[in-house]
């Protein structure tokens, strides 16, 4: 409230109401906005009768209809006689897994080479600066273009290479082992969903909860249906790629695109969050180290249980920049074929000549994402900011 006698907004009720939202001169700001509003209406008219001129007809209905097109790699099943609706799903998850996968493989490896950049060793460190400076000022598109040709450079599946047990580099993609399961209840997955549920209450409730309380009631959660499952029959088995004529069969299949855009991806968004963790552990004040040194703690116990906790409320804000872009830049993978969100909505758009819809679906979609990550960091700073 505006105490008698001191400067404020003077009119009548609604201008001071339209003064408290617009500030000073609100009827200039109000003309402005009406002006601005006008102008987008007016350029959506011209659009609507342009595509009444071509014998497009504005609206998403075009998503119902089948979209008689192919998607190499989809986690769902699909065909060409499938909608559009379906195929831009298909395309979303594929963003969503490369998303996901960047996010937490770039946050890792940015996590051991900012720590490598301060372990004292010249020779490291000297290696680890090169990396960043050399992938910070490269463009992005140029590095997928290097990984695509480094990939597709794989020998074939006969003569594949074998870094590890059971995973097979070849110019196919990469080959890993997978769980399978056999004779798997159809209530297994509601008793997942309802584990997730119990899950997601603990974590609004953890103010009132003790951590090892908590801890044991997720743990709880989500063993007790596997106990039951595997008492009732489910059998667990690791499916390992062997090799069959010409390929490779059983295992999961990263495919070559896929895995040219993950690497990609990592390795330039890493050199980034190696940095974003190198400033959060120089911020921390000196003295913290030598608090853990007193206590008896070695180099890594203070770095993990000392430095690194409070790193994290210098480096979540950069991060979530971090995370944004990377997921905006996903986008790049239109220019080496792998099917993710903007290469399904750019096919859609060429087919149907929808392209405003569709142009409005993706930016939508990027939209969405980027709000939900920013969300979620958001809510993890606000609970590692300090109390004052």
């Amino acid at each position: 409230m505006t105490r008698p006698g001191s400067p404020g907004p003077r009119g009548s009720g609604i201008r001071r109401a339209l003064a408290a939202w617009c500030g000073d001169h609100p009827g200039g700001q109000v003309l402005l906005l009406a002006g601005v509003l006008l102008l987008f209406g007016w350029l959506g008219s011209n659009t609507v009768q342009n595509m009444h001129r071509f014998g497009l007809r504005p609206g998403f209905g075009f998503l119902a209809q089948p979209a008689n097109f192919e998607i190499g790699q989809a986690l769902i099943e699909y065909s060409s006689r499938d909608t559009y609706a379906r195929a831009v799903l298909v395309g979303l998850l594929n963003t969503l897994e490369i998303a996901v996968a960047g996010c937490l493989l770039a946050s890792l490896l940015g996590l051991v080479l900012g720590v490598a950049r301060l372990a004292g060793n010249r020779l490291l460190s000297g290696l680890v600066q090169a990396y960043v400076e050399l992938i910070r000022n490269t463009p992005l598109l140029l590095q997928l273009f290097f990984w695509s040709a480094t990939v597709h450079a794989l020998p074939p599946p006969r003569r594949a290479l074998a870094p590890g047990a059971g995973i097979f580099l070849t110019n196919r993609g990469v080959f890993v082992p997978t769980l399978g399961f056999d004779s798997v209840p159809d209530w297994l997955a509601p008793a997942f969903l309802a584990a997730a549920i119990v899950i997601v209450g603990l974590v609004l409730l953890r103010r009132h909860l003790t951590t090892g309380l908590a801890l044991t009631l997720a743990a709880v959660s989500v063993a007790t249906p596997i106990g039951v499952a595997l008492a009732a029959g489910l059998q667990v088995s690791l499916d390992v790629p062997e090799l069959d004529g010409f390929n490779f069969t059983g295992g999961a299949t990263l495919g070559p695109e896929f895995t040219t855009l993950l690497v990609g991806l990592v390795v330039n968004f890493a050199a980034t969050n190696s940095e974003i963790v190198r400033s959060g552990i120089v911020a921390v004040p000196r003295g913290q180290w030598d608090a853990g040194r007193a206590l008896g703690f070695c180099w890594w116990r203070t770095l993990r249980l000392i430095v690194l906790p409070q790193t994290l409320r210098v480096a979540i804000p950069l991060l979530t920049s971090s995370y944004l872009n990377l997921v905006k830049s996903s986008s790049l993978a239109v220019a080496i074929g792998f099917p993710d969100l903007t290469s399904v909505i750019g096919t859609t758009a060429n087919q149907t000549g929808q392209a405003v819809e569709a142009i409005l679906i993706l930016g939508g979609v990027y939209l969405t994402l980027n709000l939900v990550i920013s969300a979620i960091m958001n809510s993890a700073n606000r609970r590692l900011a300090l109390r004052v």
